[in-house]
């Protein structure tokens, strides 16, 4: 049943995938039952060790990643550094709010010798594997888009690479609301919920006392994924979620409603994931997705889907 294709009872597909940090991870994604890799996450190349990893060994890693995956997409983030992931060879300067600071595409703005370096390396695989999607982190404004696309294009056309689909990740809900302008010139969106729920509730993530309340169910939070999913379906994009909500079975089941096309999660997720969706109808998951943008908080919304397990919510 894991293998099946990800859809709702009545057949409407959404793309399970993995979000994986290695290559060595990707056999037992696939056994798990993803359908691609819906977020790589590049900055583990860059952790735990003494140095930054040299540009042919960046291509090795994103090549196997690639060869393993066939022609399921891979979707591969630029390296997104700073906030909660500290590299201590690279001589940041320490931020007294890392999460507000140099983090992400700010980092790669900032260190083209680390940027440009890891741009090349997944151009010359996109080259030869058209299955290899790109996606910046921590874009907050238009600047940062049209500037790490210009340095993209650049290298592109310094490999002779053909166009690479381009995704950016919605993290921050300047991001979101940007959305309308940002979809005529992306490829996707990819929604990174962790990220968007603390930005937007203004609650570290990482706070013992608030990382309860730091729920992506949490109806301001879903608003800015159903203002996202509009803007791109608007003009033809799809929007897919790599945070934390797409592995919990309620928010599979709202994202879903909202109009999400992609859920990506860790791989021992999936197959629950895939069982969860298979339970309802599309119609069905519109209505509670349409309920749950008007409760109050995030408990009001997770109580209102546990009315849809009981078979108590119906389109």
């Amino acid at each position: 049943d894991r293998h099946r294709p990800g859809a709702t009872r009545d057949g409407a597909r959404v793309e399970i995938a993995a979000n994986i940090n290695r290559a060595a991870a990707a056999p037992g994604a696939l056994d798990a039952g993803a359908e691609g890799v819906g977020l790589m996450r590049t900055e583990f190349l860059f952790l735990e060790r003494d140095s930054v990893p040299a540009e042919d060994e960046q291509e090795r890693e994103y090549r196997a990643m690639a060869e393993a995956l066939g022609e399921r997409t891979l979707i591969i983030r630029t390296l997104d550094i700073g906030g909660d992931k500290d590299v201590p060879y690279l001589g940041l300067e320490r931020e007294d709010n890392s999460f507000l600071g140099l983090r992400g595409i700010r980092l790669c703005f900032e260190r083209p010798d680390l940027f440009l370096p890891q741009l090349r390396a997944i151009v010359r695989v996109a080259r030869d594997h058209p299955n290899v999607h790109v996606m910046f982190p921590m874009i907050s404004t238009l600047e940062d888009f049209r500037r790490a696309r210009a340095l993209l294009d650049d290298v592109r056309a310094e490999l002779d690479a053909p166009r690479i689909p381009l995704g950016v990740m919605i993290e921050v809900p300047s991001a979101a609301l940007l959305a309308p302008q940002l979809a005529p010139q992306v490829d996707f969106f990819s929604v990174g919920t962790n990220d968007l729920t603390q930005y937007t509730l203004a609650m570290d993530r990482l706070h013992p006392q608030l990382a309860r309340q730091t729920d992506a169910m949490h109806p301001a939070v879903l608003q800015l994924v159903a203002l996202t999913v509009r803007a791109a379906e608007a003009h033809g994009k799809w929007v897919g979620v790599c945070g934390g909500a797409a592995g919990d079975e309620v928010g599979a089941l709202i994202l879903t409603g909202l109009g999400v096309k992609e859920l990506s999660v860790s791989p021992p997720q999936i197959p629950a994931v895939k069982a969860a969706l298979r339970q309802h109808d599309l119609a069905t998951l519109r209505d509670l997705a349409e309920r749950a943008l008007a409760q109050p908080d995030a408990a009001s919304v997770r109580a209102l889907a546990r009315t849809l397990s009981a078979g108590e919510v119906r389109a």
